[in-house]
């Protein structure tokens, strides 16, 4: 659980820099052996790419860092439930498992696609809960 925390306070460091970015704020961390490989946040704005979420551009570090398509045996933190485009990703390249923050109530992958995960991949949620929705809160009442 201290490790859990611990990555997702960077991920929670990275989607304060996604905000400041006028991003969504979105962060994600990629660990492998306790290590980090990749830190990321939204990019979509920067980039004009509605597919440049957080957990896309880690996928993308990571895989490259470790020199191959699959991440079994990482660890992905993100402070917000993926998306289902997103979780289809992670499925794709087989997370061994998801840690999340806050729920996506509205586009979160439970609600549109619970399955689309790896069978073998884990999924920890709520983790600094109230710090990821919180933020994300913050974000879209300043943009209103």
């Amino acid at each position: 659980m201290d490790q859990d925390i611990r990555f997702m306070k960077m991920a929670l460091e990275e989607a304060n820099t996604a905000a400041k970015k006028g991003e969504i704020p979105v962060g994600a961390v990629v660990v492998c052996q306790n290590r980090v490989i990749a830190r990321t946040h939204n990019l979509t704005e920067t980039l004009t790419d509605v597919t440049a979420h957080a957990e896309m551009q880690a996928i993308t570090a990571a895989a490259n860092y470790l020199g191959g398509k699959y991440l079994d045996g990482c660890t992905l933190y993100v402070t917000l439930e993926p998306c289902p485009m997103c979780a289809g990703a992670i499925g794709w390249a087989q997370v061994s498992r998801l840690v999340y923050g806050a729920k996506d109530e509205k586009r979160g992958y439970t609600k549109f696609a619970p399955s689309v995960l790896h069978p073998k991949a884990t999924v920890t949620s709520g983790i600094l809960e109230d710090e990821c929705g919180e933020l994300m809160k913050a974000f879209f009442k300043a943009r209103r």
